[in-house]
């Protein structure tokens, strides 16, 4: 097992002499040096009352949970949940740095593993959690996926998510695939099907849905495509989406194909990235991209999509959760993918180890038994209907949005309205306020929605359930399926077209970067997301293409090579993980 390393290896070049000072061994007040087993199996809802500090990486909500779910969390452990939110907070490298340089990033943790997990071991910010493990006994399900995820380690600091006993080689998203082009379809119908052989051929249709629609039901532009910067890294996250209707997913500066076919530069001029970036330049030369992209987040976005303002959306679960209500798809609107001839749209295959996300306990937090055992919780049927029914998840709390009609499991009247209606106002004896305002901030899921329910002996996301599928067929999505040989959901159309490349689960994670790597990262990256934003608003042609050379110098002087020589061998590192999987799961 390897031992915990000195303090200073904890992200010094950034986080300086702060830092070091602020490392410990990896013990706090609250955990004595005993690893003696402790039982979690106690009624916590009569311990006193506690907040805890939940950092979140995934979070798009910052401040006390509220709601429902919060509602659920203090009758159970007599717990509230203070999210801290870098996607809420801006300059999330910043704020992490900042709390791991005090020595105290939080109670409950949520963060990448990798790097970032590996470094929080290292510095003695994550705590050993042991010695509760035993009597954890529903993560423990997933034993392989926990000691996977801590192999290498002295201790089991953190908790896979995702988790799933699937097969790697299934589709881990369910009905609809994470991604694809999803259209307002009945402005599609009314431009009467146009065929679409490759990507660039979106571009004539959507510019005809817009023109033929110019002006949203509220009275606002109506835009083919509209962007966001909140989700920028190592490139353009908007960019990087289009590439992955053709197979591929990004590891660093690097588009990876799901089945290690090829392996791109995003840099290169003949890239999916820089095809992306054309695309959207050809977009905005159409007038057909949003000219507040540069500025709006995307909660500013997500309305736009509520409002019918935007024609296109990249994920399901933006165009169909914003916009796809009953009251819309029952008077004949809404996002259903549209067929492309050439599209092989990448897959994430069900990461039977866990997905690049993890749980964990911080060294100094508060009462951390009760913390391990909420943790324990999320991985139980009932916290996995709960914490897992954000946007197209699972189902919510059995008795408020579903209830069992013998043995099959229906929505109530409050559940159809909050889960396909759009939203709902919660009963008072369950939280009050919005539904939708209620969901579990933790954006986080422990297990996939599409495992089965051992109650039900049905997936937990409700959009399976028969009794579910016959009341949510609308003319809308009866012309689709008709239109696409009758497939019965997006992720049925695909398989049965051959269009759907699935990566095997393999829960990889990349190695840490160096500090030099790291710090050459950081300065090419910057450029990436500046440069690409500075292309797709070009002038003209000649402008994007010289920003494009000159992208490429700058990134060539900053040491991008060194950094994709890295990430080059990562990705095929992944690859040999993911056949690894297969052949492990045969």
């Amino acid at each position: 097992m390897r031992t915990k390393k000195a303090c200073a290896l904890l992200m010094v070049p950034l986080l300086g002499a702060a830092a070091l000072s602020a490392c410990s061994s990896g013990s706090s007040a609250n955990d004595d040096t005993s690893q003696a087993a402790v039982s979690i199996d106690q009624d916590w809802s009569k311990a006193d009352p506690i907040t805890i500090d939940v950092f979140d990486g995934l979070a798009n909500y910052q401040g006390i949970q509220s709601g429902w779910f919060a509602k659920i969390v203090k009758d159970k452990f007599n717990m509230e949940l203070n999210i801290i939110a870098p996607n809420v907070a801006g300059g999330g490298d910043t704020l992490y740095n900042t709390r791991v340089a005090g020595g105290n990033l939080g109670d409950l943790i949520i963060t990448d593993k990798g790097q970032k997990m590996d470094d929080l071991v290292d510095g003695g910010l994550l705590l050993d959690t042991s010695k509760y493990y035993d009597s954890m006994t529903n993560v423990s399900g997933y034993d392989a996926a926990v000691q996977k995820l801590n192999d290498g380690k002295d201790g089991v600091y953190a908790f896979p998510t995702q988790v799933s006993k699937l097969q790697p080689t299934d589709p881990s998203e369910g009905l609809d695939p994470t991604f694809g082009a999803y259209v307002r379809w009945d402005y599609y119908a009314d431009a009467g099907y146009p065929d679409i052989s490759t990507l660039e051929d979106l571009l004539p249709v959507l510019k005809e849905m817009q023109d033929n629609h110019p002006t949203a039901d509220n009275g606002g532009k109506t835009y083919a495509l509209s962007l966001f910067k909140d989700w920028d890294g190592n490139m353009m996250n908007l960019a990087k989406q289009p590439t992955c209707l053709y197979g591929y997913d990004e590891l660093g500066f690097v588009l990876a194909k799901a089945d290690g076919s090829d392996y791109q530069s995003i840099l290169d001029s003949d890239s999916q990235y820089v095809r992306a970036l054309q695309f959207y330049f050809d977009a905005n030369q159409l007038g057909i991209l949003d000219p507040e992209s540069t500025t709006q987040n995307y909660d500013t976005l997500f309305s736009k999509y509520q409002n019918g303002q935007v024609l296109l959306s990249w994920w399901p679960w933006l165009g169909q959760s914003a916009y796809n209500t009953t009251d819309n798809l029952a008077a004949g609107k809404g996002f259903e993918m549209v067929p492309i001839d050439d599209q092989q749209i990448f897959s994430y295959g069900a990461a039977v180890y866990g997905s690049t996300q993890v749980l964990a306990i911080g060294s100094k937090a508060k009462d951390p038994a009760r913390i391990a055992a909420f943790i324990d919780w999320l991985y139980s049927r009932e916290g996995v209907l709960a914490s897992g029914s954000q946007t197209m998840g699972a189902a919510g709390p059995e008795g408020l949005t579903w209830e069992l009609d013998g043995d099959q499991p229906t929505l109530t009247d409050f559940g159809k309205d909050a889960l396909l209606g759009g939203d709902a106002d919660v009963p008072s004896e369950w939280g009050g306020g919005k539904y939708a305002d209620g969901v579990s901030a933790l954006n986080v899921t422990t297990v996939l929605p599409i495992d089965i329910d051992p109650k039900t002996g049905l997936q937990y996301n409700y959009k399976y359930w028969p009794s579910v599928q016959e009341i949510t067929g609308t003319a809308l999505t009866d012309d689709w399926s008709a239109t696409m040989d009758d497939a019965t959901s997006t992720m049925d159309y695909l398989q049965k077209s051959d269009q759907v490349l699935v990566a095997p689960g393999s829960g990889f994670s990349a190695p840490a970067d160096s500090s030099e790597i790291e710090s050459i990262r950081n300065q090419v990256k910057a450029s990436i997301v500046e440069y690409s934003w500075k292309m797709v608003f070009a002038k003209d042609q000649a402008q994007f293409d010289s920003l494009l050379a000159e992208l490429q110098k700058t990134a060539d002087g900053l040491g991008y090579s060194q950094v994709l020589d890295f990430d080059m061998d990562n990705a095929k590192a992944q690859n040999d993980a993911r056949v690894a999987v297969v052949d492990a799961f045969k």
